[in-house]
């Protein structure tokens, strides 16, 4: 818009510029000067599409979800009809994209490697243009990332057909891409492509990463600049799709989306191969034991119950593979372990699950004391290996919180479980503590602490709740505690120089029980007397109690070397290796309830 100077000049009014001096004239007229610019560059900027609108309209996401699901169905059907199918059944790869990235990120600021072809394939997460002869894309597969610099000058497709084949493209297809390696003039590594197919179109609009304000959007690129590795704290906040329900029940998305969340189960997947080749090395060997029993046994929880149709009897979910492990190793095989689901019918939390996976080894002409040097080998050295340190951060609280240090170098501390209950409470348990005097001692020692314990109030019950009011709440590191008495301990040795306990140790980290390991017991006559004083508790109403196992106690008459075993959940250890206060973030499909 031009203007004339004599637009700035106002009509008279009731203050005549006849009245005003030559100098406010001219601070008038500057003013009024100033107040055009001021309209104008206004209407420029509210003509001007921003770059994150026209990105959103180039990528469809101002469209409704479910016009946006419909368009693409239809443009199926349409390239279905034309004789094209748009699920082709193979595109060859040179190379994956994290090869890509170790070939070539030693590349030049610039530096194009034209007369090398390289095939890759991914999924696009996002997308942005230049012009239309210049698209972006980020690549994503197994875990890494490249950009797609689509340049119309290197497509095989002319001008029109480039255009028109890149504006079809959406997020979250899969594509197929025959190119050249080169780094950007930004010195980001890159595919330059000849072209470009679509393998897999993805039907559904993605969600973005949404900001609101400038100091959202600089925060934004801080955290997707964030890469989290184990041992360190994580962001949350760098996740693109953070609602949980979704996130639990459509885990194929939260991986898609979410970067961190494939990084949590790639440390699952390395934390279950350490222990594997752990034990390898030291001549272990893995076995496979029946997931479905006749008996419930090897641990105190509530089955799941089944049904055989062909046998027509009942089954039970295993709920540990303890028993079965020992009689192989009746059979000879001196050292074995299993890495398996178990199952256990009861609450869920953020540190139970009723499915969850055991790690279990069994090992001939050992005891606890051993096992103890074993597993903090095997923990220490799988931390400093993973971490590059024996310490880790650990939100236990939530993200909410600030985060705990736990320290896993060697040895752990070890603390005597009833000498540490008498000390902090200041208490003289009674030795007997299968007597009715021993009982009431623990349910009035529970009162006088404003301990809870739910009925039946059995004396196991009653000590694992004092044991959790003083000593786990101590264990921020990894502590054992060790020698639990002979009541709680249906399947434990008893302990050689203290009489009512057992060679039995408990490894805690952040308060939390992540080992639990004994001596065995291969007395088969001790081993029925046992059993027998869990019947007790189940008749009391305690539906955890042990059962008789008489195969099992049969089996130990054939003779079980001095043994020691050890089990150990592997989504707490994951839980703690990634940061996740809640164990459903390690579980790949979690129990969840129906929707309505």
């Amino acid at each position: 818009m031009q203007l004339s100077m004599d637009s700035f000049v106002s009509e008279p009014g009731p203050a005549s510029s006849e009245t005003l001096s030559n100098n406010a004239l001219k601070r008038e007229r500057r003013a009024r000067e100033r107040q055009v610019r001021e309209e104008e560059k206004k209407k420029v900027t509210t003509n001007k599409t921003p770059e994150n609108q026209r990105q959103q309209v180039a990528n469809n996401d101002t469209m409704d979800p479910s016009q946006f699901l419909s368009n693409r169905i239809k443009s199926l059907a349409l390239l279905k009809e034309s004789g094209v199918n748009p699920y082709p059944h193979k595109f060859d790869i040179s190379m994956s994209i994290t090869e890509f990235i170790d070939k070539y990120r030693s590349l030049h600021v610039g530096e194009h490697v034209e007369n090398t072809e390289i095939s890759l394939a991914g999924r696009i997460l996002n997308k942005r243009s230049s012009s239309s002869k210049l698209y972006f894309y980020d690549l994503h597969g197994n875990g890494a990332k490249i950009q797609v610099m689509a340049d119309a000058r290197h497509s095989n497709m002319d001008e029109n057909e480039f255009c028109k084949y890149h504006s079809g493209v959406k997020r979250g297809d899969i594509v197929g891409i025959c190119g050249f390696p080169g780094k950007s003039q930004r010195g980001e590594l890159s595919i330059f492509p000849r072209s470009l197919v679509v393998l897999t179109p993805c039907l559904h609009m993605l969600p973005r990463h949404t900001v609101t304000s400038n100091s959202d959007e600089a925060q934004s690129k801080k955290t997707r600049n964030h890469s989290w590795t184990p041992g360190i704290t994580r962001n949350p906040e760098t996740n693109i799709l953070r609602d949980q329900e979704t996130r639990y029940r459509q885990r194929y998305l939260d991986l898609m989306l979410n970067s961190e969340v494939q990084k949590i189960f790639r440390t699952r997947a390395k934390i279950i191969s350490y222990s594997r080749d752990f034990l390898d090395n030291l001549g272990f060997i893995e076995v496979e034991t029946p997931a479905m029993t006749m008996t419930a046994g090897g641990a105190a929880a509530r089955p799941f119950i089944t049904h055989h149709n062909e046998l027509n009897m009942k089954l039970y979910m295993r709920i540990s593979p303890e028993l079965y492990l020992k009689k192989l190793v009746v059979g000879g095989l001196d050292r074995v372990y299993e890495i398996g689901k178990v199952f256990r019918n009861e609450g869920m939390d953020l540190t139970h699950l009723p499915e969850f996976t055991m790690f279990e080894f069994y090992m001939a002409y050992a005891d606890y004391n051993d096992l103890m040097g074993i597993i903090e080998k095997l923990l220490s050295g799988m931390v400093k290996e993973m971490t590059g340190s024996h310490k880790i951060k650990y939100h236990g609280n939530g993200f909410d919180s600030e985060p705990v240090e736990i320290d896993f170098t060697p040895p752990f501390r070890r603390i005597d479980l009833i000498e540490e209950i008498e000390s902090r409470a200041n208490l003289s348990i009674p030795k007997d503590l299968s007597s009715e005097t021993a009982n009431k001692f623990l349910l009035e020692a529970c009162e006088k602490f404003d301990v809870k314990c739910l009925a039946p109030h059995t004396t196991t019950r009653l000590l694992d709740k004092l044991v959790g009011h003083f000593l786990e709440e101590t264990c921020i590191n990894p502590t054992f505690i060790i020698n639990h008495p002979e009541i709680m301990s249906p399947l434990a040795k008893w302990h050689r120089s203290k009489p009512g306990l057992t060679e039995r140790f408990e490894l805690f980290v952040n308060k939390k029980e992540l080992c639990n390991a004994y001596t065995e017991l291969n007395d088969p006559q001790v081993q029925r007397q046992r059993f027998a004083e869990q019947l007790k508790d189940r008749q009391l109403g305690d539906d955890e109690a042990m059962v008789l196992d008489e195969s099992f106690c049969s089996c130990l008459e054939y003779g079980l070397p001095p043994t020691a075993g050890l089990g150990m959940g592997i989504d707490r250890l994951a839980m703690l290796l990634t940061d996740s206060p809640n164990v459903k973030e390690v579980i790949l499909f979690p129990a969840m309830k129906p929707q309505d």
